[in-house]
């Protein structure tokens, strides 16, 4: 390394990390190399998240412990970002003398400002300002060659318990082709794997001119034709009507991977109106029937909120039958937490912390025996495996993912049986199972040669980016 050293922690949903991605690809520009221990970085960028309590309590644990290296390391820099520093500015610049620079949710490319030397302290703009393109510079942290590419930023909903409009602004699509673009971009430079992301999915292009606003399922077709990516998934389909075409391009693309990402939040009546969501349970039993129906071997993830106001045991019985009678594949379960300027902060009928905790870990117990029943049933199959690399935790074991398992959030499948590179895709036996990992022998002989041959910033372990997470999995917005 030959250039200045930074430091990235980057917290909160899959999201967040493009942004993050966005400020490393900056910060390379700007000639500083990443450092994975930040006792060794000159400059520290923590991109914040400000979605529930949890996750600002984090970030702001977070500050505070990069901001002790300020004496104990070679720390001379310290910035915040993203959404917890777009909605406290001025708390932040009051409350934490130790941050040096604060920069808001769409404010990633300023920090070549910071770098350069030529930045005021407090850098946080309109919310609304920016949306990823293609041309900006951007460093890919997923290992193995996959990657995250944000469709569209912002959000138009008005579900009362979400502040995410304040924080990142109204829905702005990207157009196709700068979509397809940068996954052109990616697959050339060895990505197999891209996951697409918005705050809103299913509400892709509304935000368009009528005469030109592009559907779902087009953006869906062109990113999955291009040459050479291999799995293209999808992430935050809101639970409305999904088209036929985006369905049947789910189900029979053979490069569109058959996992459906849907937060649903509740399933009981009153519940999901309190909540602003504009469709009952019974609408949501339908749907996940019709998409279990129509999908075959369909991967389902979603996510619930207990404890929000006005839930009574009634409606939490609604949601635990809702759940066992679904079986989804993956659940990420919040606690809810009253956010300010929410229409859910002024309602009535708080729930007390012990009962939503209870009823935190009852669904989650509940879940973790779906999930580990779902796993058992894959002993013995044979699965296309992505090889991301070595394993977190055990420095001699590769691990990977099968296309039901999205990078970071969901579950893992450690190697055995013989060597493979990172973005290979391979062919395991599945040999043993847990509540979210899988154990599996490789049975082939590995793609030699037509294997991709990864650049610089496709990473072959991943770059440090913590994480928030509940129970041992990352936790769904």
């Amino acid at each position: 390394m030959s250039g200045k050293k930074i430091h990235f922690v980057s917290l909160g949903c899959p999201k967040n990390r493009v942004d993050s991605e966005v400020m490393l690809g900056v910060a390379r520009r700007a000639g500083y190399d990443h450092v994975p221990a930040p006792e060794d970085a000159e400059v520290i960028v923590v991109n914040t998240c400000g979605f529930i309590g949890e996750a600002k309590k984090e970030s702001i644990d977070a500050i505070f412990e990069m901001a002790k290296l300020k004496d104990e390391g070679h720390l001379q820099k310290l910035v915040v970002a993203g959404c917890l520093s777009q909605r406290h500015p001025a708390e932040i610049a009051d409350e934490m003398p130790e941050v040096d620079h604060i920069l808001g949710s769409s404010d990633m490319l300023k920090l070549e400002q910071v770098l350069t030397g030529k930045a005021d302290r407090m850098l946080v703009g309109n919310p609304a300002d920016w949306v990823v393109r293609a041309s900006d510079p951007r460093t890919i942290s997923t290992p193995g060659g996959s990657a995250y590419v944000k469709i569209a930023e912002g959000c138009n909903r008005t579900c009362s318990f979400c502040v995410i409009p304040q924080l990142r602004g109204g829905q702005r699509s990207r157009p196709v082709e700068d979509v397809v673009a940068e996954v052109e971009q990616l697959v050339a430079a060895g990505v197999r794997e891209v996951n697409l992301v918005s705050q809103d999915t299913i509400a892709y292009g509304r935000d368009l001119p009528a005469d030109t606003r592009p559907a779902l399922a087009e953006l869906v077709r062109r990113v999955a034709d291009v040459p050479g990516l291999h799995w293209a998934r999808l992430f935050y389909l809101y639970p409305e009507t999904i088209t036929d075409e985006l369905v049947e391009l789910i189900a029979h693309h053979p490069r569109v991977v058959p996992y459906v990402d849907m937060p649903l939040q509740h399933a009981a009546d009153g519940m999901l109106r309190r909540m602003r969501r504009g469709h009952g349970g019974e609408r949501l039993r339908k749907l996940v029937t019709r998409l279990r129906k129509d999908i075959p071997d369909l991967t389902f993830r979603t996510a619930f909120i207990v404890g929000h106001p006005g839930e009574t045991d009634e409606e939490f019985k609604d949601l635990v039958d809702f759940v066992t009678w679904a079986e989804f594949d993956r659940v990420g379960v919040f606690r809810y937490s009253d956010e300010e300027n929410s229409r859910s902060a002024e309602m009535e009928g708080k729930v007390p912390a012990r009962v939503a905790s209870s009823r935190y870990r009852k669904l989650m117990s509940l879940q973790r025996r779906i999930a580990h029943k779902k796993n058992a049933t894959l002993i013995g199959r044979e699965l296309e495996v992505l090889v991301e690399g070595t394993s977190d935790e055990h420095e001699f074991v590769q691990m990977g993912r099968h296309r039901g398992q999205a990078p970071d959030i969901d579950g893992q499948v450690y190697l055995s049986g013989g060597e493979a590179r990172p973005g290979e895709i391979r062919r395991v036996r599945v040999t043993q199972a847990s509540d979210y990992d899988l154990v599996g022998e490789l049975i082939d002989e590995g793609e030699a040669d037509h294997a991709p041959t990864l650049t610089v910033d496709l990473p072959k372990k991943r770059i440090s980016l913590r994480v928030l997470q509940t129970d041992g999995r990352t936790m769904a917005t």
